[in-house]
């Protein structure tokens, strides 16, 4: 999952670089080969930035030129208009997914929900690591940038270790290898739910002044379609930060905790497939027009959310603010990504979906919380969502919700 989108680091102070797939060209793992080897004769006993042994370099560069080859002409095709498209960006790396699958190793793409072709290699080599026998597994990834990124994965008996590769294009549709680091990997673990965790060997202050977060998850064991489904279009645009659907309890005999003023831009983006955007920091929203949106989703009355939101009468709008670090403080939980896990359809016409919420932020954990968010189809198409519920007392164990106008909380 690396999904990644919904997860935004608001605040200075806070920065939480995600494990290979989501590493920055400035972040420690992404160098040059000068610096690289400058590092790792510094650095040779912390697990990360290790000595590389050139033949194995060399097969990693090569099978990158390899696979680069056979997706350029889809590249080709799509220069310049997956840059400002995310959805032909997708197509793009799908597309590319379905001609490195072909060569039988595990393939994934960039987005949260990607399916893993050819996982059942991935998970031998995870299930046969855990009865410590020796092996090694090469997973590539599809990347919406056009690239592809390849991770070695192998295991010793005693520790795992994964070695990192990433390619991408130049102006002249030329490959250019970008990164390649080797690191130990501290802690992993193949879940129950089908998830490949784990944390990286990374620096650490003082050796570095930003936090840098070796977490990763990675779903292996694919979800039904059914479940990727209602995940991309029901739950993602919402996430667990900016609004509280998710992570507080309630249903249609109890709606006045919602936070109304941070769910509109999220519904807003469903109801009209694109981001709200505004100029100013603080905007008032026209009442009709909040009404309108909220109520698209949301079985509530415009009585209702006069009393519940934070409404202007003087002005008839209702107060928007954007999400920023005067009114959030960054967590970890919030960065996490909900996957729907199972749906039920029920005889009064309702459907429940049960959601975990998966972190790979530091906490590297596939299930913060368990919930099930109840919701309807109504008669014209349009979902109407009517209740969650935290299961198992979750909610003891996540942040208090911030709501996102302070006259809100209590």
């Amino acid at each position: 999952m690396k999904r990644k989108s919904i997860l935004l680091v608001l605040c200075i102070g806070m920065i939480l670089t995600s494990c290979e797939s989501k590493i920055s060209l400035n972040s420690p793992d992404v160098k040059n080969e000068k610096n690289q080897k400058n590092t790792t004769m510094e650095n040779p006993d912390k697990g990360y930035n290790l000595p590389i042994d050139e033949d194995k370099k060399k097969e990693a560069v090569n099978d990158c030129e390899e696979i680069m080859g056979i997706i350029r002409d889809i590249y080709s095709e799509y220069s310049g208009i997956q840059e400002a498209d995310q959805n032909t960006a997708e197509q793009m790396m799908n597309r590319m997914k379905e001609i490195i699958k072909q060569n039988g190793n595990p393939v994934i793409g960039s987005d949260h929900y990607s399916v893993m072709d050819n996982y059942q290699k991935m998970e031998q080599f995870l299930k046969s690591a855990e009865q410590e026998e020796k092996g090694s597994v090469i997973l590539y990834e599809a990347d919406t940038d056009g690239g592809i990124t390849r991770k070695e994965y192998s295991y010793d008996g005693k520790e795992m270790s994964v070695m990192s590769a990433k390619m991408i294009w130049s102006e002249d549709t030329e490959p250019v290898l970008t990164y390649i680091s080797l690191s130990k990997i501290k802690e992993w673990a193949y879940t129950e739910n089908g998830n490949f965790c784990y944390e990286l060997c990374v620096p650490k202050p003082p050796e570095v002044t930003e936090i840098v977060d070796g977490s990763c998850i990675i779903r292996v064991k694919p979800l039904s379609e059914e479940c990727r489904e209602y995940s991309k279009k029901y739950v993602s645009t919402f996430g667990y930060q900016g609004n509280n659907l998710l992570c507080s309890n309630w249903n249609a005999e109890d709606m006045q905790g919602l936070d109304y003023n941070g769910l509109y831009e999220y519904f807003y983006q469903m109801k009209y497939g694109e981001k709200f955007t505004a100029e100013k920091e603080v905007v008032g929203i026209p009442a009709e027009e909040f009404e309108n949106v909220i109520m698209t989703y949301l079985p509530v009355t415009k009585e209702e959310l006069k009393e519940w939101a934070v409404y202007d009468e003087q002005s008839n709008m209702f107060i928007w603010e954007r999400l920023g670090c005067g009114n959030y403080s960054p967590t970890h939980f919030g960065l996490s990504l909900p996957e729907v896990t199972e749906v039920k359809n029920n005889e009064d016409g309702t459907i429940v979906l049960t959601i975990h919420a998966v972190c790979d932020s530091v906490v590297c954990n596939d299930i913060v919380i368990t919930h099930e968010l109840t919701m309807k189809i109504q008669d014209d198409g349009t979902i109407q969502y009517v209740g969650n519920r935290i299961l198992d007392n979750g909610i003891d164990n996540i942040p208090r919700y911030q709501y996102r106008l302070g006259n809100l909380q209590n």
